[in-house]
């Protein structure tokens, strides 16, 4: 046993770097633990083949679903977490998603803040992941006092086409904001980066962005292949430390758990002790509910005279339909364009064959459309012997079977003629998110709106499990923003001392 610091933080994903960023200039001796490994350059890190067909990154796990059926995840350990693969998309969630919201669904909860509460931190957390964008574009924008720090990454020749085409219908596509440095990630190679690896800090993610900076103050130390076992308490019912899988006990004064939505969830159910039947930070009973995954389909525009060139097209998103357009004026969600699908990517999802894969991948202009999964507490994570289960409750799917019918019709008037649709399964962690609800009544959440556990004075939550809901975009810049705010908090109250 050895008090290796003042603050562990389990997890160097989104959440867990950016509040290392935030709480390193405090001078508290500070401990990242990761479960994985750094990702290095390699043959493999801009192979479409080896990433999408051979799963070349893909853990060997298996988790179990609802009715008891072994099926991989698709989450990532390493350094910097999922977000290694994300899209780079860091946008704002829209000032109506932090209030209750009626959708064709159900009515979400709302939030224990508003926007305005975590605008500012939107800002700061926008500078440090370099963010690129371009304000007034989107009528859904909600206000921000800061400018993005650099401007949008510019739109390809057909991405500046579909851009066109799609005012002439009357939608309004603004460009996406972006956490890319264009030069750095095409310089290593002409691949588009959405769920292709960062390995040479081409995107701004979680290790390049928050984790770098952290790691830039002498008093913040990473440990790598340190997989937690559980979370340990003493009879004050404050959290001593943590046990690694290799039975290495480090305390801590105070201890965040930032392993994502799931893992987080599992962490605290697996810490069950003789004074916490139900797992730690859990007398709510509300600790694994309420998983949230998007609801998301892949839409692919073609026409069959007209090629696609473009090499990373991940530069436009609609929100028309974000806070309506339903049949009685719901919500239907956001939709944003993928990286682009090559042959190896769409042989990987689909049963086409090679010929078709390859002869659709060079003329489609490719989609994403995302709705909002409501949460549930019956869609939960739990354990069983030890191996996790996660029993997804999809909800809003009418919502989603609208947003993506509505696109397929506009594509086809603004020059489309044939639109494909496939959504993704299941099995396809799609910004997963819930399970450790924040809120104001203890009875009924998990953390308070800093990520507090209600249970546990030093225990701290900081990943997309405290998102009381999951909103229709990219959660990324959220879970930044709320960490930075938490930060701030553990600065002027638990670390003024």
């Amino acid at each position: 046993m050895a008090q290796a610091a003042d603050i562990v933080i389990v997890g160097s994903g989104m959440g867990g770097a950016t509040l290392a960023a935030t709480l390193a200039p405090s001078g508290r001796r500070i401990l990242v633990l990761e479960r994985g490994d750094h990702l290095r350059p390699s043959a493999h890190d801009r192979d479409a083949e080896a990433i999408f067909v051979k799963g070349h990154y893909r853990p060997e796990e298996r988790w179990l679903d609802g009715s008891g059926t072994p099926f991989s995840p698709g989450n990532y350990y390493n350094v910097g977490g999922n977000s290694k693969f994300y899209g780079a998309v860091l946008i704002r969630y829209r000032s109506e998603d932090f209030r209750p919201l009626r959708h064709m669904g159900g009515t979400t909860p709302g939030w224990p803040i508003a926007y305005e509460d975590l605008e500012p931190y939107y800002g700061k957390a926008e500078a440090l992941y370099s963010v690129r964008g371009q304000a007034g574009e989107d009528p859904t924008e909600p206000a921000r006092s800061t400018a993005f720090p650099f401007r949008a990454v510019p739109d390809e020749p057909a991405i500046r086409d579909l851009r066109a085409r799609l005012k002439a219908v009357g939608l309004h596509p603004a460009s996406l904001p972006l956490g890319v440095d264009l030069d750095r990630w095409l310089a290593r190679a002409q691949t588009p980066w959405d769920a292709f690896p960062d390995t040479e800090g081409g995107k701004l993610d979680a290790e390049s962005g928050g984790l770098r900076a952290a790691l830039a103050h002498d008093n913040v130390t990473l440990r790598t292949n340190s997989r937690v076992s559980r979370l340990l308490v003493g009879p004050d019912k404050r959290v001593t430390g943590v046990e690694l899988d290799s039975g290495e006990v480090i305390t801590a004064k105070i201890v965040v758990l930032a392993a994502g939505a799931v893992q987080s969830a599992a962490l605290l159910l697996a810490s069950a002790d003789e004074a916490h039947g139900r797992g730690l930070a859990n007398s709510s009973d509300q600790v694994g509910r309420n998983f949230m995954n998007h609801n998301c389909s892949a839409v692919l525009a073609l026409h069959p005279a007209r090629r696609n060139p473009s090499v990373y097209q991940k530069t436009l998103m609609v929100n028309d339909f974000y806070l309506t357009g339903g049949p009685g004026g719901e919500p239907l969600g956001n939709i944003q364009l993928l990286g682009k699908i090559s042959g190896p990517i769409l042989r990987a999802s689909s049963p086409l064959p090679g010929v078709l894969a390859n002869w659709i991948a060079r003329r489609s202009v490719d989609l994403y459309a995302m709705s909002e999964d409501l949460p549930n507490p019956d869609s939960r994570v739990t354990l069983r012997n030890g191996q996790i289960v996660l029993d997804w409750q999809r909800s809003n799917w009418a919502a989603h079977e609208v947003l993506v019918k509505t696109l397929k019709r506009l594509l086809r008037k603004a020059g489309y003629p044939l639109v494909l649709s496939r959504p993704f399964d299941r099995r396809t962690p799609s910004h997963q998110c819930g399970t450790a609800r924040m809120g104001a009544d203890p009875a009924r959440s998990v953390v308070d709106s800093f990520g507090r556990s209600h249970d546990h004075a030093n225990l701290f939550i900081t990943d997309a499990s405290v998102l009381p809901t999951s909103a229709a975009v990219n959660p990324a810049l959220t879970i930044a923003a709320l960490a930075i705010r938490a930060g701030e908090h553990i600065r002027r109250h638990d670390l003024a001392a």
